[in-house]
């Protein structure tokens, strides 16, 4: 996925490091302290680049995407990224369904994925700095994809806040806390209970 306008190559500053190890780990550093500061949506590639002392071209030549940038720097595959992506391609009915299952498989069906996501969820119960992030992140992506169905204002945001916290609150319950009838629920069974309140918030 492109970067946004936002995001734009900036011409670096202090030069490139030498080395590519050496690059993309100072890249990762920043972002991970720039992440933790201000945020998903807040953080672009050029603060971050700024923060690595490199050019914001060179960002984008390692990672593609701000969102690829965030799963490298919680060891998220970026297949699984795409995934949540993905979900809003195709038609209009059956879009409740396809967030749900994107989003929520990627947390129960694929360890790569969800080790990592599953230890910042439980970071985030206990420290809201890391709430917020994550918080930030899954509303970021929602926002991105409703913008094809829904206008950016205030009722949008509600909805996609409401809709980010159902599913999170499905994962604390199935996978932290494991609130045995929802823990012992077939995910097929989850996603076509919820999928309907998904689908009225998403596409009203």
């Amino acid at each position: 996925m492109p970067s946004s306008p936002d995001d734009a190559p900036a011409r670096g500053r202090r030069g490139r490091r030498p080395g590519q190890s050496e690059t993309r780990q100072a890249i990762l550093d920043a972002a991970r302290a720039r992440f933790a500061a201000d945020g998903f949506t807040a953080t672009t590639i050029r603060k971050i680049a700024a923060d690595a002392g490199v050019d914001a071209s060179l960002v984008i030549q390692f990672f593609k995407s701000k969102d690829e940038l965030f799963g490298a720097v919680l060891s998220v595959p970026p297949a699984a990224l795409e995934r949540m992506t993905d979900a809003w391609g195709g038609p209009v009915d059956g879009l409740g369904e396809r967030v749900a299952r994107a989003f929520l498989s990627v947390w129960e069906q694929d360890p790569e994925a969800s080790g990592p996501l599953l230890a910042m969820l439980r970071g985030a119960i206990a420290q809201e700095q890391a709430a917020a992030q994550l918080r930030d992140f899954i509303e970021a992506r929602l926002m991105r994809g409703v913008h094809a169905h829904l206008r950016d204002d205030h009722d949008t945001r509600l909805r996609v806040g409401l809709a980010a916290a159902m599913l999170m609150g499905i994962i604390v319950a199935r996978c932290v806390v494991r609130v045995p009838t929802i823990a012992d629920e077939d995910l097929d069974a989850i996603v076509a209970t919820t999928s309907g309140a998904l689908q009225t918030l998403l596409v009203p």
